[in-house]
């Protein structure tokens, strides 16, 4: 009989996306089982993993009364189920889902860390989320920061033991199938049907940026640096960004000036939430990329994988893909005249250019592929199962 696994995440969206394909290799050896909110995406891990679902309310925000309904319901499942393993991701399924499974006498908890939302936090909210943070993991055996640089910011704020706090691989929670985001799937008649869909021409230098449309991934910063490079006259420098993403303004509103810039720059394009990004991808040439957080950014992966270089900002994981001068250029954080100039240069220094072009898709291929990835997280499941089994 396997042993089971469940895995848990706040919104089924981040277990359909952000774990996809892990689902189906782990079940050959594990009974997998995936928790998540209630909705349509979930009934898709189902069907697209072929492993069960269970739905599970939980609040992305700070609700405690929902949230002990949550923990509730959480244990009661997993006592139930008498899970070897519970490995749960994002902030919220982090600390229901360890506190829950410690209650719950589960052997192997596991949490891993995939960005930090209180980086970005101050105050009364910042001391709540650091709070959870440390309960979280002090409720966790193990705690797997996606990237180096979560790693030692965890570290430094003293929010576990070192013996905890373990990245797997080279980083990423699911690696990036380079078979899947390649060149070469997509053909020269979807990149020409979206080009004129778009009103870009073949001379114009195309910065692309992929993910949802909010202040935290520097959209404010990136249209400013974008609009000071679009004030040219000059006919041979013909620039278009290309911004493929939801926007959020409910959660994190971009300000009216910048609202009105990307409605009103003809060269700036809002295509945004594309469930296939690659033939966007494959119509640009740089991908911008000036978020102030992650843990260990797909899109930047993605792109690499599609053969652009990439801007990204100075943080975790971005800063760990990219390598400056090699496959992209590293700019502070909420600047826009360094990104700006990243961006000019991009486009003027073209040997430069070609350089990063053409170390893109290796530098991902040597360190992120997904079979890669899997492989080394089945490693620790199986290690952590095989100390268990020699200590009972």
């Amino acid at each position: 009989m396997k042993a089971k696994l469940i895995r848990i995440t706040t919104v089924p969206l981040s277990l359909k996306v952000l774990l996809k394909g892990q689902h189906r290799f782990m079940s050959e050896h594990f009974e997998v089982i995936g928790v998540s909110s209630p909705g349509k995406e979930l009934a898709d891990v189902k069907k697209d993993e072929g492993v069960e679902v269970i739905e599970i309310d939980m609040s992305r925000k700070i609700t405690p009364i929902k949230d002990i309904i949550s923990l509730w319901n959480t244990y009661r499942f997993l006592k139930r189920e008498k899970p070897e393993i519970v490995h749960t991701h994002t902030p919220k399924a982090g600390i229901v889902g360890m506190l829950a499974a410690n209650l719950a006498g589960v052997p192997h908890r596991l949490h891993t860390v995939a960005g930090l939302p209180l980086m970005e936090s101050a105050g009364t909210k910042r001391k709540i989320l650091e709070f959870v943070e440390k309960l979280t993991y002090a409720s966790a055996n193990m705690v797997y920061p996606n990237s180096k640089g979560l790693y030692d910011y965890i570290l430094k704020n003293n929010y576990t033991d070192k013996h905890k706090l373990k990245v797997i691989g080279n980083g990423s929670s699911n690696g990036i199938d380079t078979s899947f985001f390649s060149p070469g799937q997509v053909s020269e008649a979807q990149k020409d049907s979206l080009r004129k869909e778009f009103n870009i021409k073949n001379e114009d230098f195309v910065f692309v940026f992929v993910g949802r449309l909010v202040g935290d991934k520097g959209i404010n910063e990136l249209v400013k640096a974008f609009s000071l490079l679009n004030k040219t006259e000059d006919p041979q420098r013909r620039f278009k960004l290309l911004l493929v993403g939801p926007l959020e303004q409910e959660l994190d509103p971009l300000p009216e000036d910048i609202l009105k810039e990307i409605k009103d720059n003809p060269d700036i394009i809002d295509a945004g939430f594309q469930k296939d990004v690659r033939p966007y991808f494959a119509v640009s040439d740089v991908l911008a990329f000036p978020s102030y957080r992650e843990g260990f950014p797909n899109v930047v992966m993605q792109a690499g994988a599609m053969g652009l270089p990439s801007i990204v900002s100075d943080i975790n994981g971005c800063n760990e893909i990219i390598i400056e001068d090699q496959n992209g250029i590293i700019v502070p954080v909420k600047n826009s005249e360094k990104l700006y100039k990243a961006m000019e240069r991009m486009k003027s220094d073209t040997q430069y250019y070609q350089k990063l072009k053409m170390n893109a898709r290796p530098m991902i291929e040597s360190r992120y592929e997904q079979s890669e990835v899997w492989n080394a997280l089945l490693s620790e499941y199986k290690k952590l199962i095989k100390e268990r089994d020699y200590r009972v």
